[in-house]
Order: C-alpha cells, then sequence, then structure tokens
C-alpha cells in the first residue's frame, strides 16, 4: 500500500498544498473534495490531479469536526414588519416546527452592505442552510454564499443563475400581466406608481413598460416613482403627483397594495370614480385588497407556499437528496376585482 507523499519540510500533505498545487483556493478544494457537483468538471480534474500528485489523503477526524454543522436555518430578508416577507417567515417556520431545526433571522433593511455584514456573522455559526431573499446580493454577499458550505436558497425571484437554489416567481412577467389586464378592460392612459423601487420594484416596471410599449401606449409622464419606503399615505401622495403630470390619467398600476390603497383613498378623497374614472391595481394581494370598497384587483403571489418549499429543498439537500430542479417558479395569480371592473 503507498503511503501519502511528504510534503516539503515534513508532515502529511494538506489541503493548503493541494490548494497551492492546484493553483486554487483551500475553499475551493474543500468543496470539490465535500460536493464535486458544486464545481466544474475542468477543476474538479484540476483539483483531483494535484490530491493524486501530492498523495493528499483527508483526515477523516478533521472531516468529522469540519462537517459538524448546527441545528439552525438562517434566514435573511429585506424587512421584518412587511407583510410580505412575514407570509414567507411563516411559512418557513411552520415547515421546520417538527424538525430539530431552529431558525436565526436576519434583517436586512434592504441594504446590500447590512446583508454582507450578516452573513459574515451567520457564517463562522455554520447554520445547516441558508434561505436569501432576492438574487440581487453584492459579489461580496454572493462570494460568501457560495462559500458558505450549506444548501443555499434564495426565494422570491427567479433567474437563471442561483447561487446553488432558488424558488420564486417572475416580478416582470407579474408587472406585464397587470398591465395587460388594465389594457384589456379598456383602459390606455396608464400609469405606474411605485415607492422603495428596489431591484423587484424595478422588475415590475419593467414588466408594465414592456406590456405599455407593445401596446403602443408608454409615455414616460406616465411613471411616477421615489426612494422612499412605501405607505399607504405615500401612495396618496404620490397619485395626486402622477395627475399633476397627467392629468387624463386613467388607471394606474402600483409596485405594492400599500400604494394601491393609498390612490384608492386619495380617490375618495377627490370624489374620483373607481373604476369608471380611474382603474386600480396592486401586486401581491393583501388580505386587505379583497376587504377594501370596492375591491382592489392585485397580482397574488404565493409567499407562504414559496417559504415552505425553500424549506424542502433545503432539507432535501440536507439529506443528500439534493432536487433535481434547482430552479422552481411557483408563478403568479391575477386576481380580477371591482377596481379594474371598467
Amino acid at each position: 500500500m503507498s503511503k501519502p507523499r511528504s510534503r516539503r519540510g515534513g508532515g502529511r500533505p494538506t489541503i493548503a498544498d493541494v490548494a497551492r498545487k492546484a493553483g486554487v483556493g483551500a475553499i475551493t478544494v474543500s468543496r470539490a473534495l465535500r460536493e464535486p457537483g458544486r464545481v466544474s468538471e475542468d477543476l474538479r480534474r484540476q483539483i483531483q490531479a494535484a490530491v493524486d500528485e501530492l498523495g493528499y489523503v483527508p483526515d477523516p477526524n478533521a472531516r468529522a469536526l469540519a462537517s459538524a454543522r448546527a441545528e439552525v436555518f438562517g434566514v435573511l430578508v429585506p424587512s421584518l414588519t412587511n407583510n410580505v416577507f412575514a407570509e414567507v417567515v411563516r411559512g418557513i417556520y411552520d415547515s421546520l416546527s417538527d424538525s430539530p431545526f431552529r431558525i436565526q433571522l436576519g434583517h436586512t433593511h434592504y441594504s446590500g452592505l447590512e446583508e454582507e455584514r450578516l452573513l459574515q456573522v451567520f457564517g463562522p455559526q455554520r447554520p445547516a442552510a441558508l434561505i436569501v431573499a432576492g438574487i440581487d446580493q453584492t459579489p461580496t454577499s454572493r462570494r460568501l454564499l457560495e462559500t458558505a458550505g450549506c444548501p443555499v436558497v434564495q426565494v422570491m425571484e427567479t433567474g437563471s443563475d442561483p447561487v446553488d437554489m432558488l424558488v420564486g416567481f417572475s416580478h416582470l412577467d407579474g408587472g406585464r400581466a397587470a398591465t395587460e389586464h388594465m389594457i384589456e378592460a379598456g383602459y390606455r392612459r396608464i400609469g405606474f406608481i411605485g415607492a422603495r423601487m428596489d431591484p423587484r420594484s424595478q422588475r415590475r416596471l419593467a414588466g408594465y413598460r414592456a406590456a405599455m410599449e407593445t401596446a403602443g401606449l408608454f409615455d414616460p409622464r406616465l411613471v411616477t416613482t421615489t426612494p422612499v419606503p412605501s405607505s399607504v399615505p405615500l401612495g396618496r401622495e404620490l397619485f395626486r403627483d402622477a395627475l399633476a403630470k397627467m392629468p387624463t390619467l386613467e388607471g394606474v398600476f402600483c409596485n405594492n397594495d400599500d400604494i394601491a390603497l393609498g390612490v384608492l383613498f386619495e380617490c375618495h378623497r377627490a370624489a374620483i370614480a373607481v373604476p369608471k374614472t380611474i382603474g386600480i391595481t396592486g401586486f401581491n394581494d393583501l388580505d386587505m385588497m379583497q376587504s377594501a370598497f370596492p375591491s382592489i384587483t392585485s397580482i397574488r403571489t404565493p409567499r407562504y407556499e414559496i417559504g415552505r418549499r425553500a424549506v424542502a429543498m433545503a432539507l432535501a439537500a440536507i439529506s443528500g437528496k439534493r432536487p433535481e430542479q434547482r430552479i422552481v417558479d411557483l408563478g403568479f395569480e391575477l386576481k380580477r376585482r371591482e377596481s379594474t371592473a371598467r
């Protein structure tokens, strides 16, 4: 039986020796040896050649220690008070209630730098899995996720290049569907009103614009946005701004339901008939949309199910049965209500 070659200076070859020989980082070597499916075939062969040449043999005791992980799911969301993300978190909690895993929540405040800081805190704690909202991480956050050494599920989006796994829906398609519905209902001068305008809202705006341009109806004066955090009073204010720019406005697609409700309240105050004079469509379909008078059309998003599916995907990966489908699109539903029933 051949013995491992000693490295220069004596002693058994280490993972650092393999990394130097292969011209990559030690973390990359560790990932390639532990989860070869997560690196390219060429890189795996390059690392394996270095392993063979040096005679590197992993230390089983060190491997056992390194593989020990806390029974914790790290969960990062932009807001803990936003009902949209509260539903996602509820789905996560409910799915883990009968498991040995606990949840550690992180609140990023819609800040890429805060997300980086939280990932730097979570990493050394060796969570069993990470569930992270969105796909627009900074390069540093993406690197931290890629080297976390545990299953990572990004949620509330779709895309072609997830860090690991992804479950959500297309905000662009949702924005397009909402706008196309209003066009089909007979509205023509349809405005977009949006607050905060994070990447998800930007994609909804892109969907709105695509639908309006296809119909030959787009006018930049129809778009009214602000980086200010969303609220119902802000919806009233933005609607007044939109009317000042375009007095002949016929309808509005709002980037969320808070803004849509504010628009409705302002219509009531100004004696503007809904849906006859102004049509209103929201996004997310929170409970208040069907309780409003008139009830408000909105795009229903599967927030609770996204949380549950994210946990199912992470648990499958933890058990060694990584899902074949890494990207899951749960879609959305247009809920037609009185606010667009012209």
